[in-house]
C-alpha cells in the first residue's frame, strides 16, 4: 500500500481505501474478516503487493499455513524485492517448526531490508536453538542497534527498503522537524534523495551528517557516491582517499576511486586500480568492462576488444559488453557471437537492461552484414524495451522552450549587457547528440591552445539548482528566475563555472565544454560568460534522428528511444536555435556536419577564425591526435573523414516513413539562413 494515503484519506482511491480497512482489521486482530476482505479485493487487483501480503498474514493468523505459503509464493513471483514477504514466510516456517527454512527466509528478508526487528529477533532465537552462537551474536547486535533507533526511523527505513519512498520521506521529514538533527534520520533522508535523484539535497544532508559524525564510513562513502554522480569527481576522490587511508583494500572504495579517476581523465591510474581488483576477482564482469572503457577512451582499440570479450565471457548475458563492442563502430561480430547474442536476448531470465543492450548490439551486427530489415527490427525492439523503463515526456521540454523564447528576448539581453565573467576561456559545442559535435571537438582540441575536456555537467547542474527540489513542471522556476537575478549573481555563476571546471584542464588558455543539450541554456551561458564562444553542431534531420534511434546512451538522452520523441525534440531544437540567433545575433556559429565532410579545410579555418585562433595544420589532421575521447564517436574521430556515413539512414528508408512525416518542415528548415 502507498502509506501516504494515511495522511490524506480524502485522496485515496477505492483500492487504497479498502487496503487501509483490511490493515485496520488485522491490527484489531479480526483475522477472518481481514481474510474475506483481502480475498475479495485480490480478485480486482490480482498483482497488488499489499493485498497479497495481508492475505498471507491473515492466513497465518488463522493457522492456514499452506495457504499462506502459497500466497507468499505468488507474491514472490510478482514482487521478489519485497522484504516483508520473506519475513512472513519465516513466521510460517516457525509455526511449522522448520528452523532451517525459517532461517533462510529471515535472512533473505534482512538482506533486502536490515530494518526488520522481528526478523533479527527470530534469527537470534533460531541460531541459539541450533547451536550457532556466532550468528546468534550477530543477530543480537542487530537487535540492539535497532532498539537504539527511534521507531519512526526504523519504520521509514523499512518502507524505503521496500520501495515506498514517498511515505518513508514523509515519516522521516516529520521526525526531523519535531526532534531536530538525528544522524540516521538525516542519512536515510539523503538515501531517499539519491533514490529519487534529488542529488543536491542528498549532498547537503550527507555533508551535515559528516559534520555530526565524521567517522561514519558508510555515510562518507555515500557522500562520495553523490559527489561522483553530480560529476564533482575531484571532491569525490578526496573523500575516497580519506576512506582508503582507513581501509586500503576495500573493494567498494577502490572501485569508486578508480571511476572518479576516469571522470578526471586519469585513465592510467584507473587502469592500475581496476587490474588490481581483477587479481582477486578475475571473473568480475563489471570490472573487465571498466577496463575496456578506459582502454577505448585512450585509443587502445585491440586491448579494449579483449577486455570487452572478457566481460562477456565472465557473464554470458552481459548485454553492455556486447553493446560496447558494437559501439566501437568499427568492430564486426562473428557468426558465433551473433548466435550467442540471439540466444541470450531471448532467454527468459535475461534482465531487461541486458536484453535491450543485446538488441542494439544485434542491430549493429546485422547492419554491418547489410541485413537492414533484420537490423531495423532489432533496433526497434531495443528502443521499445528501453522506452518501457523511461519516464521521459516531451511536454516539459517544449514548455521550457516556449518560456526561453518569451523571457530571453533581445531586449532582455541588452538590459543585462556587461554582466557575467568576462573570461574568453570556454568554447561550448552543443546541439543534438550524433550531430558531429565530437568531430568538431577533436578538430579544436588538436589546436595547441585548446583543451578538450568532456561533456561537462556544470551548466545542467546550475539549471537543476535553479529548478529547486520537487519542481513544478507546469510552472517551472527556470528560466523565469533569470529575470530576478542581479548582475552580481551572474558574475558569481560564471566564476564558479570556471573554478569547478578547472579540474578538467591543464594550462591551455581555452577549453571545450561539449555537453550537447546545453543548446537549451544558451541564454544562461551568455549571461554567465558573455565572451564564451558557442558552436552549434547541426546535422541533416533524417541522418541525425536515425543515428540517435540506433544509439544506446550510457545515461540521459531519454528522448532518443522513439520516433515521435526524437522528431519532436529535433523540431524543438530548431525552434530554440532560431530564437537564439535572433536574440543574440552573431553569438553562435552554426556548423553543418555535411559541410564539414564536403569541405574540411574551409570549415576548419571558419571555426578557428570564429574562436579567434590561428590556423594550425594539426586541426585538419585531427585523427592523428592521441587525446582521450569519451563519446560514442571515439573510434570514428580517430580516422579521416569519409562520406559514406552521411547517407547510412537511406539503407533503412523503407521503415522510416513515420520519422520523415514527424519531422515535417524540419527536413528543409534545418538549413535556413542565419
Amino acid at each position: 500500500m502507498d502509506d501516504s494515503a494515511r495522511q490524506s484519506g480524502s485522496t485515496r482511491s477505492p483500492v487504497e481505501t479498502e487496503v487501509h480497512r483490511i490493515r485496520d482489521l488485522l491490527e484489531r486482530r479480526r483475522f477472518a474478516e481481514a481474510k474475506a476482505a483481502a480475498e475479495a479485493l485480490v480478485v480486482q487487483v490480482p498483482e497488488n503487493r499489499d493485498v497479497l501480503y495481508m492475505l498471507a498474514v491473515s492466513h497465518r493468523y488463522l493457522n492456514l499455513i499452506e495457504s499462506a505459503l502459497a500466497t507468499l509464493e505468488r507474491l514472490e513471483r510478482l514482487h521478489p524485492g519485497f522484504s516483508r514477504l520473506y519475513q512472513e514466510r519465516g513466521h510460517c516456517y516457525v509455526v511449522l517448526k522448520d528452523a532451517a527454512r525459517a532461517i533462510d527466509a529471515y535472512l533473505k528478508g534482512v538482506n533486502l531490508n536490515a530494518a526488520l526487528p522481528a526478523s533479527w529477533a527470530k534469527l537470534e532465537i533460531l541460531y541459539r536453538m541450533t547451536g550457532n552462537a556466532e550468528n546468534a551474536g550477530i543477530a543480537a547486535d542487530h537487535v540492539a542497534t535497532l532498539r537504539n533507533l527511534p521507531p519512526e526511523v526504523i519504520h521509514a527505513t523499512a518502507l524505503f527498503s521496500d520501495g515506498d519512498w514517498l511515505p518513508a520521506e514523509n515519516i522521516v521529514r516529520a521526525y526531523l522537524l519535531k526532534h531536530g538533527n538525528h544522524v540516521e534520520a538525516m542519512r536515510l533522508l539523503a538515501r531517499i534523495g539519491i533514490a529519487r535523484e534529488v542529488l543536491d539535497d542528498a549532498e547537503i544532508l550527507l555533508a551535515a551528517v559528516l559534520e555530526l559524525a565524521p567517522d561514519y564510513r558508510a555515510a562518507r562513502f555515500e557522500y562520495a557516491r553523490v559527489l561522483f554522480d553530480r560529476q564533482k569527481h575531484l571532491r569525490a576522490r578526496e573523500e575516497l582517499e580519506t576512506l582508503l587511508k582507513l581501509e586500503p583494500e576495500n573493494r567498494q572504495y577502490l572501485t569508486l576511486y578508480a571511476t572518479a579517476c576516469v571522470g578526471l581523465g586519469d585513465h592510467e591510474k584507473a587502469l592500475a586500480l581496476y587490474r588490481k581488483l581483477l587479481v582477486e576477482s578475475p571473473r568480475a564482469a563489471d570490472v573487465h568492462l571498466s577496463v575496456a572503457h578506459s582502454l577505448k577512451t585512450m585509443g587502445r582499440r585491440e586491448e579494449s576488444i579483449e577486455a570487452y570479450r572478457a566481460a562477456a565471457a565472465a557473464r554470458p548475458n552481459y548485454g553492455d559488453a556486447y553493446w560496447s563492442l558494437a559501439n566501437l563502430k568499427t568492430y564486426r561480430f562473428a557468426e558465433d557471437e551473433i548466435a550467442r547474442m540471439r540466444a541470450e536476448e531471448s532467454a527468459p531470465d535475461t534482465p531487461l537492461v541486458d536484453r535491450y543492450h543485446l538488441c542494439f548490439a544485434l542491430g549493429k551486427a546485422f547492419e554491418d552484414r547489410g541485413e537492414y530489415q533484420e537490423s531495423y527490427r532489432c533496433y526497434e525492439r531495443g528502443n521499445a524495451l528501453k522506452k518501457s523503463e523511461s519516464r521521459y515526456r516531451p511536454e516539459p521540454i517544449e514548455r521550457n522552450t516556449r518560456m526561453q523564447i518569451e523571457i530571453c528576448t533581445r531586449d532582455f539581453f541588452s538590459r543585462r549587457q556587461g554582466v557575467g565573467d568576462k573570461s574568453y576561456d570556454p568554447i561550448f559545442i552543443l546541439g543534438l547528440p550524433r550531430a558531429g559535435s565530437t568531430l568538431l571537438e577533436q578538430i579544436l582540441a588538436s589546436h595547441s591552445c585548446v583543451e578538450g575536456t568532456q561533456e561537462l555537467a556544470d551548466i545542467p547542474r546550475i539549471v537543476l539548482e535553479f529548478q529547486g527540489r520537487d519542481p513544478d513542471l507546469a510552472n517551472p522556476r527556470y528560466p523565469r528566475v533569470l529575470a530576478n537575478l542581479d548582475s552580481g549573481e551572474f558574475l558569481r555563476l560564471g566564476e564558479k563555472y570556471l573554478a569547478d571546471t578547472r579540474a578538467y584542464r591543464t594550462n591551455k588558455p581555452f577549453f571545450i565544454d561539449k555537453m550537447p543539450n546545453n543548446f537549451r541554456h544558451i541564454g544562461l551561458i551568455h549571461l554567465m560568460l558573455p565572451n564564451a564562444k558557442i558552436i552549434d553542431a547541426r546535422r541533416e534531420p533524417m541522418a541525425c534522428c536515425f543515428s540517435n534511434l540506433k544509439q544506446l546512451f550510457a545515461s540521459g538522452q531519454e528522448f532518443t528511444y522513439s520516433t515521435e520523441d526524437i522528431a519532436r525534440y529535433y523540431r524543438t531544437y530548431l525552434d530554440l536555435m532560431h530564437h537564439w540567433d535572433e536574440a543574440l545575433p552573431g553569438k553562435i556559429l552554426r556548423v553543418l556536419h555535411e559541410d564539414v565532410v564536403d569541405d574540411l579545410a574551409g570549415n576548419v579555418r571558419r571555426i578557428l577564425d570564429f574562436c579567434g585562433l590561428d590556423f594550425e595544420p594539426d586541426c585538419v589532421e585531427f585523427y592523428k591526435s592521441e587525446r582521450s575521447v569519451r563519446t560514442a564517436s571515439s573510434e570514428q574521430v580517430r580516422q579521416p573523414i569519409f562520406r559514406e556515413g552521411l547517407d547510412q539512414w537511406k539503407n533503412y528508408e523503407p521503415w522510416l516513413g513515420t520519422l520523415k512525416d514527424a519531422l515535417g518542415d524540419a527536413l528543409v528548415r534545418y538549413r535556413e539562413p542565419l
